[in-house]
């Protein structure tokens, strides 16, 4: 058996491809149930296909109940059964499998006892998109105290309790944090259960001209006998879980021995593009969920793009850099202040950074741009107070569905920066804005049975209730929302309209606004438009990536195969900012986030991981200290004291943020300035104009370089953007991982503390690892016995390759 060289760093499967041996061309993703609970899915979400004529066949372990009218399937897993399970169906001629995984789920009590009667009092909080009335509280026992049962995954959530448009902390919990909006959110932790390790390693590969050879090792070390037994580490055929695409691997192919498990599969069986999946499950636990992508049976490296390959840079148009001089024409109002103006940035000023290589020195290889569309040439005043004026400088105010801002130059000069973007092998994301127009947009008049009400039924205006009125609300007066509930016209328009933009452009997918604000359906009938005219003519992945502000439950409604490739992981940034900038918070919390993470979406999801955005804080204003780690919103602070780094020491608080961002399952998505630490309150002084060259400072330019270095350390090696995630160490100022494929392993070590730190870790011995060499500065350390020795530097991160 040939192993792999490791590697060692400090500091959902949704794959579209042609599969050889599968009539269905999607991954079907992992199921997830609560033991005892009944839980449904379209199985249109599950996977594409002509014909949904399929029967389920018999599981001892899950119910399944399939309506073929409405393609819904309904799951129920036993009372009793934790672990995983293979769920088979048939459909046509060919038999189809998909892994189940279920969970016994812990229910957490909170209970309140107010000092005054409420008609009506609920909890929300982060575990359910902060909605105020889907989790009523009671007085069952007319004791004055209500309260409410809730099932919660191990984390750190927020809540407060609701009553009578009244928002509450919990007087009883003395753990609290301030909210950004002038109070506080009461905290509660679910700590994990010390169940012991159970880990499903990749240990090596061979590959001949008959077959493939992959080895896995299965660890289980319980805390206790009665969670693994005296027999450990040893496996039965029974317990493994093996999927090649969506079929179950034939048992002749896996050979096992002491824990260790062989596969020796035919290359005439793995012709294209394969996935093989693989898990353990034994005695109610399931482990890790090893996925080994394959191009003609050999482990994917760097020689084919899939979007786990992606690492994307984001960046506003009228804000980057201006190519055409002759194209400035801001709007002229005597209340509209030059940056809620248009600054002068366009499509010849991207064009001119793509030839000029900026991106490819930067190591990217997809480009997020903002809308394209035509906006209004007039200033408009927003709703909330002091109702400052803004023009459409940012593109989100579209007046014309098929035509491009003038500003920014023609639709021609769009498609040269597509065509040439892919001559540097960067793939192009436009943003597509499905959820309303501008009150000047010719619809408005030609269709207005097409758009919402702006008044509701109680006389209130619905503008910017994001949760009360989620599917119907309104951003601003002037941007009239389309009703896609009430209107099959509208989501064909809408869905026809987004093709033709990838048909005009040649452009790769979509960044996706205000996702939530949108039904299911519309996200459907848009994925099943792609798939039917770009995706199966052209046999090729169309990335789309979703912004939803919400819960895990919330957000993940969206991502499958039927609507949206990916959205955002705000839940994941919303633990990360804070623990990498607060010196109180333990690297563990954000751990637990992690592995929760992987639960939703998968150990090689494609979500979008952010360090900031048009939308969020810039990073180095937190980190320079001009903003505080409770402030959501700083608009005041953007218009009246705009932050600016101080303390260029800081600058390293942001690299070490990218070595954790470049280094964790899923995209790294880059902010424009944000590579050289531009810093920013919230908008519109998140968007200043872009820099570059001499206008950045020497502390600036040193801070570019590094991020260079760290990104092009993700793109060099597959092991960080499709390996597993091993966590060695996390603590409150440790965070150490190894992420390992068929080809290599990585170990990411990150050290927040301002010391430098002197660290200990014990890797698993069958990995057999003798030395470790730093990626960036070439240094070799001696490892003895599995033992590592190894100082960081304060505020620092090593990237090591183990040998």
């Amino acid at each position: 058996m040939k192993f792999f060289k490791p590697i060692v760093l400090f500091s959902f499967f949704f794959i579209i491809s042609s599969f050889a041996q599968n009539g269905i061309r999607d991954i079907i993703k992992p199921v997830n149930l609560i033991a005892g609970k009944t839980d449904s899915l379209l199985i249109s979400d599950m996977f594409y296909s002509n014909n949904y004529d399929l029967k389920f066949q018999k599981n001892e372990a899950v119910k399944i109940n399939y309506n073929k009218r409405t393609r819904k399937v309904y799951f129920k897993a036993d009372m009793n059964f934790a672990g995983m399970t293979l769920v088979d169906f048939k459909l046509g001629e060919g038999t189809y499998s998909f892994p189940v995984r279920s969970r016994v789920q812990q229910k957490f009590k909170f209970s309140y006892k107010p000092e005054k009667k409420y008609n009506k009092l609920t909890l929300f909080g982060s575990f359910n998109g902060w909605d105020r009335g889907n989790l009523p509280m009671k007085d069952e026992n007319n004791d004055g105290i209500f309260e409410t049962e809730v099932p919660l995954e191990p984390g750190r959530y927020e809540y407060k309790f609701w009553g009578d448009g009244e928002e509450i902390v919990d007087p009883k919990n003395p753990d609290k944090k301030p909210n950004g909006f002038g109070d506080f959110n009461s905290l509660f932790n679910v700590a994990s259960p010390d169940a012991g390790k159970l880990f499903l390693h990749v240990a090596g590969k061979e590959i001949n001209k008959n077959e493939s050879k992959f080895l896995f090792i299965y660890e289980n070390e319980p805390a206790s006998p009665s969670l693994g037994g005296k027999d450990g580490n040893s496996v039965d055929p029974e317990n493994i879980i093996a999927l090649l695409n969506n079929i179950r691997v034939n048992k002749k192919y896996i050979k096992i021995e002491n824990g260790k498990i062989e596969f020796s599969i035919p290359k005439s069986q793995l012709k294209g593009k394969n996935l093989l999946r693989v898990a353990v499950n034994k005695n109610g636990r399931s482990t890790n969920i090893q996925s080994i992508t394959l191009f003609d049976g050999v482990p994917v490296n760097n020689n084919n793009f899939t979007w786990n390959d992606g690492i994307i840079y984001s960046l506003m148009i009228d804000r980057f850099n201006d190519g055409d001089k002759s194209l400035n024409k801001p709007i002229v109002h005597d209340s509209l202040f030059e940056k809620a103006n248009y600054m002068g940035g366009d499509f010849q000023g991207i064009l001119n950074k793509l030839n000029e290589g900026y991106f490819d020195s930067l190591g990217i290889n997809t480009i997020w741009i903002s809308p394209v569309y035509d906006n209004p040439d007039q200033a408009y005043k927003e709703s909330p107070a002091p109702h400052r004026w803004f023009s459409g400088y940012h593109g989100y105010w579209p007046i014309n569905s098929f035509g491009v801002e003038e500003k920014f130059g023609t639709t021609d000069k769009l498609k040269e920066i597509v065509s040439t973007a892919h001559k540097h092998k960067i793939k192009i994301l436009l943003d597509f804005v499905a959820n309303h127009v501008h009150e000047n947009h010719p619809l408005v008049k030609l269709h207005p049975e097409w758009f919402g009400k702006l008044k509701l039924p109680d006389g209130r205006l619905n503008l910017r209730l994001w949760d009360e009125q989620r599917l119907t609300t309104w951003f601003e007066p002037y941007l009239p929302k389309f009703n896609f509930v009430g209107s099959k016209e509208v989501v064909d328009f809408q869905a026809s309209n987004a093709v033709w933009w990838l048909k005009i452009t040649g452009a790769d997918g979509f960044r996706q606004d205000a996702v939530k604000h949108m039904p299911n359906e519309f996200w459907r009938a848009l994925n099943l438009k792609i798939k039917k005219e770009i995706e199966l003519p052209k046999n090729v992945s169309v990335y789309q990536i979703g912004e939803t502000f919400g819960s895990y439950e919330l957000i993940s409604s969206y991502v499958n195969n039927g609507q949206l490739s990916a959205q955002f992981n705000f839940n994941l940034y919303d633990i990360a900012l804070p623990t990498f900038l607060d010196k109180k918070n333990s690297f563990s919390a954000l751990d637990a986030e992690l592995k929760k993470s992987f639960l939703v979406y998968g150990e090689n999801n494609i979500m979008g991981n952010i360090m900031d955005s048009h939308d969020k804080n810039r990073f180095m204003a937190f980190a320079d200290g001009d903003l505080d780690l409770s402030q959501w919103s700083a608009t005041e602070e953007g218009w009246n004291n705009p932050p600016k780094v101080d303390n260029p020491a800081n600058y390293e608080k942001a690299k070490l943020y990218y070595a954790y961002m470049n280094t964790i399952p899923g995209l790294p998505v880059i902010y424009y300035g944000s590579e050289f630490g531009m810093t920013g309150a919230s908008d519109p002084d998140n968007r200043r104009m872009m820099r570059f060259g001499n206008d950045l400072s020497k502390d600036e330019r040193k801070m570019l370089e590094d991020v260079r270095r760290i990104i092009n350390v993700r793109k060099v090696h597959p092991a960080l953007r499709y390996g597993d995630f091993l966590t060695l160490e996390a603590d409150e100022n440790i965070f150490a991982y190894i992420r390992s494929d068929m080809n290599e392993r990585v170990l990411v070590l990150l050290n927040k503390n301002e010391n430098e730190q002197k660290v200990e870790l014990q890797l698993p011995d069958f990995y057999k690892i003798n030395f470790v060499s730093d990626t960036i500065n070439g240094e070799k350390i001696n490892v003895n016995n599995g033992k590592l020795e190894i100082t960081v530097k304060g505020v620092g991160f090593r990237f090591l390759l183990l040998n």
